[in-house]
C-alpha cells in the first residue's frame, strides 16, 4: 500500500443537476456548460503526472475523466479505470426524482423537511439512513451500505501495483460523494449543506490507513 495523492474532480454539469433531479447510479448527459467544466478542469491539471486514473461507470464521470486525461500534457496515464464502486450514492426508488420533494418526504416525518436541515440537525450519514427508510422498496443505500462500497472503492487505490509512494491520481466523482468524504475525513471545516460546483477540484492524500483532506471545492 502507498501514500499518494487524489485529485478529485466532480464531473461536469448534466441534465439532471439542471433539472434538480436526484442523480445516484441514472445517468443523464452532460450539458455544453458540463463539457466546457470538463475542458476546463483538463487545462487546470494539465501539468499535472497522473499515474492512473478512476471513475465510477456513469457516462457523466467517464466522459469528464477522459476529456481530463485528453488535455493532459505532463506524460499521465492515457486510460482511466471504470467501476461500480465509485458510483455515487444509491437513492433507490427516487432515483431521477425532484431532490426537494425527495428530501422532504424523507426528512418530514422526523419534523426536517429538506436535506438542510436533516444535515444541521444530524448528519449526511443520517440523512442516507432516512432516505432508505422512506424507499417504498428500501433499495436506496444507507450509510452503512455506501461506506462499505467505498471503503471498497478506497482500498482498490491503496492496492493498486502501478503506484508508488507520491504519485498522483485522478478521481471522477460525483457531488454527494464529495459531500460525504468530506463529512467523514473533514474534521467539520466544511460546510455540508452546500454542494461543491460541477468541474471542481478536492485534493486528498490517501495513507495506507487514512485520508486528509488537502484541499475541497477549488
Amino acid at each position: 500500500m502507498t501514500d499518494v495523492t487524489l485529485y478529485v474532480v466532480r464531473h461536469g454539469q448534466t441534465y439532471y443537476n439542471i433539472y434538480n433531479k436526484l442523480q445516484g447510479w441514472s445517468n443523464s448527459p452532460l450539458t455544453e456548460k458540463g463539457i466546457l467544466d470538463a475542458q476546463r478542469a483538463g487545462d487546470r491539471l494539465k501539468n499535472v503526472t497522473f499515474k492512473t486514473a478512476y471513475c465510477s461507470d456513469t457516462t457523466r464521470a467517464e466522459q469528464t475523466a477522459r476529456t481530463i486525461l485528453t488535455a493532459n500534457e505532463a506524460h499521465s496515464a492515457t486510460d482511466v479505470t471504470v467501476s461500480p464502486l465509485f458510483r455515487e450514492q444509491f437513492y433507490g426508488y427516487y432515483e431521477g426524482a425532484n431532490m426537494d420533494e425527495t428530501w422532504y418526504v424523507a426528512g418530514a416525518p422526523h419534523g426536517l423537511p429538506t436535506f438542510k436541515a436533516i444535515v444541521n440537525q444530524y448528519d449526511i450519514g443520517t440523512a442516507k439512513d432516512f432516505l432508505k427508510a422512506a424507499d417504498p422498496f428500501h433499495d436506496a443505500e444507507n450509510n452503512e451500505e455506501y461506506w462499505t462500497r467505498w471503503d471498497q472503492a478506497l482500498d482498490t487505490i491503496r492496492h493498486d501495483s502501478r503506484l508508488e509512494d507520491g504519485d498522483n491520481v485522478l478521481l471522477v466523482s460525483h457531488g454527494n460523494t464529495l459531500l460525504s468524504l468530506m463529512e467523514r475525513y473533514g474534521d467539520g471545516a466544511y460546510d455540508l449543506t452546500e454542494r461543491p460546483k460541477n468541474g471542481s477540484l478536492t485534493k486528498l492524500a490517501l495513507t495506507p490507513a487514512d485520508v486528509q483532506v488537502i484541499s475541497y471545492n477549488e
